[in-house]
C-alpha cells in the first residue's frame, strides 16, 4: 500500500507537470467554496501549490529512508539524490523512472499510518488522476467517496465528525462535484482521512456450499524430485524429540543457556547423536554444513531458555521509554529465540515482525536503537568454539 501511494503521488506530479505552464484559469466560485473548508493552516489553493505539497511529501519520505537498512543500502545512490529537496523542483522522464523503479516501495522511518487511511488516500489520488486524464473511472470513484461520506454522516454524534459535517453534507450533492478542482479534493482528503477509521467494516455474508465429495480408486503418483520424507528430515525429527527430553544434559543445558561451548562439548554432542542411533555420520556432516556448525544445529532443535533471551533483551529495553508496539516487537524476538535458538537480523524484516510495522525494526526504533538491537541478537548467536 505504501508503494501504491508513492507511485500514485508521483504520477500526479507528472500529470500536473504536463499542465505547466498554462494551468486552467482559477474558477473563482470554486475557489470561494474551497476557502470555506480551509483552516488557518496553509493548504493548496492552486494546482501549482498542490504539486509543491506532493513533492515535499515524497521528498520527506525519501529523506526518512535509512541507508543503513539492508533493503535500502543497495539503492543508496538514488535515495541520497532524491533526499535533496532541490531534486524535486523539476523532474525529468529519467527521474520519474528512477523514482518509480528504484525508490518506490523502499522502507521509510516515517510513522506508519493505518490501512484504512492509506486506502482512502489512494482513492483520492485516483480521483485527482482521473480528472487530469479525463478517465471514465471518475464517476465510479466519485460514488465511492459519496458512499463513505454517507456512512460518516451516520456518526455525526462524534465531535470530530460533527466538525466536518458541513463538508460531509456537501460532498454527497452533485453540485459540489460540478467542476470540482484538485485542491478541493486535496482538502477533502485531509479533512476526512482521520475519520475513515470510524466506519465499521462491512460484515461479510457467509458463503454456504452443498456438494458431495466422490472418492475414486487410490493411485500412486510419482513426483520427480520429491520424496515422502528423506533420511535427514527423519534424523532431524528424531534428534529434536530426544534432545528436548534430555535438556538437563550438561552440553544441551549450556546450549540453551548460551554458555560457551568447547571442542570437547561438540564432540560430546556428536557422541550423543551417534550412540543413541539418532543418525549416522553423513547426517551429522550435513547438519554442520547447513547450520554452519553442530552447535547451531542442536540449538535450533532445543531452542534458547526464555529467561536467558529475556535477560539479554532487557539490556536493550533498559533506560528506554518504549511504547506498546515496541515492547510487543521485542517480546516477539524473545518468542522466536525461545523456539529457534538463534536468529538472523534479516528475519526482523519478515512476517510476523512486519505485521506490526511494514518497515520492521526501522519503523519503530531509531537507527542507533536498531544497531543496538542487532547487537543484542548477535550476542545470543556467539556461543560456540568449533575446532
Amino acid at each position: 500500500m505504501g508503494q501504491q501511494l508513492f507511485t500514485a503521488r508521483l504520477e500526479l506530479i507528472g500529470e500536473l507537470d504536463k499542465r505547466q505552464p498554462g494551468n486552467p484559469p482559477i474558477n473563482t466560485a470554486k475557489l470561494s467554496q474551497l476557502q470555506e473548508y480551509q483552516s488557518a493552516s496553509k493548504e493548496p489553493s492552486t494546482d501549482a501549490e498542490l504539486r509543491q505539497e506532493l513533492a515535499n511529501l515524497l521528498n520527506t519520505e525519501v529523506a526518512a529512508m535509512n541507508t543503513e537498512n539492508f533493503i535500502v543500502r543497495p539503492k543508496q545512490r538514488f535515495v541520497e539524490k532524491y533526499a535533496n529537496s532541490a531534486a524535486w523542483a523539476s523532474l525529468s522522464s529519467d527521474d520519474f523512472m528512477e523514482l518509480s523503479q528504484e525508490i518506490a516501495g523502499l522502507p521509510s522511518q516515517l510513522e506508519t499510518e493505518t490501512e484504512e487511511i492509506k486506502r482512502f488516500d489512494v482513492l483520492m489520488l485516483k480521483l485527482q488522476l482521473a480528472i487530469l486524464r479525463s478517465d471514465s473511472m471518475f464517476k465510479r470513484l466519485q460514488e465511492q467517496v459519496k458512499s463513505l461520506a454517507g456512512m460518516l454522516e451516520e456518526k455525526s454524534a462524534i465531535p470530530f465528525v460533527q466538525e466536518q459535517l458541513a463538508l460531509i453534507h456537501d460532498v454527497q450533492t452533485d453540485e459540489w462535484w460540478q467542476d470540482v478542482t484538485l485542491p478541493m479534493l486535496e482538502v477533502l482528503r485531509k479533512r476526512l482521512r482521520g475519520l475513515i477509521k470510524l466506519i465499521e467494516k462491512q460484515k461479510r455474508q457467509p458463503i454456504y456450499t452443498d456438494f458431495e465429495d466422490v472418492m475414486g480408486d487410490e493411485i500412486i503418483v510419482e513426483l520427480p524430485g520429491f520424496t515422502a520424507l528423506d533420511n535427514f528430515e527423519k534424523f532431524r525429527a528424531k534428534a529434536r524429540a530426544f534432545l528436548r527430553s534430555h535438556q538437563d544434559h550438561v552440553v544441551i543445558f549450556k546450549l540453551r543457556t548460551n554458555k560457551q561451548l568447547t571442542p570437547s562439548d561438540l564432540s560430546e554432542l556428536e557422541k550423543i547423536l551417534l550412540e543413541n542411533k539418532l543418525g549416522v555420520e553423513e547426517d551429522i556432516d550435513r547438519a554442520k554444513e547447513e547450520a554452519h556448525g553442530l552447535g547451531l544445529f542442536v540449538r535450533s532443535l532445543v531452542g534458547l531458555d526464555r529467561e536467558v533471551a529475556k535477560q539479554e533483551l532487557a539490556k536493550f529495553i533498559s533506560g528506554k521509554n518504549l511504547n506498546s508496539n515496541q515492547i510487543e516487537f521485542v517480546n516477539m524476538i524473545v518468542d522466536y529465540l525461545t523456539a529457534h535458538g538463534a536468529m538472523d537480523a534479516a528475519i526482523l524484516y519478515e512476517s510476523p515482525f512486519t505485521d506490526i510495522t511494514p518497515q520492521g525494526p526501522d519503523g519503530l526504533f531509531t537507527s542507533t536503537q536498531v544497531d543496538e538491537l542487532f547487537g543484542c541478537i548477535s550476542v545470543l548467536h556467539i556461543y560456540q568454539v568449533e575446532s
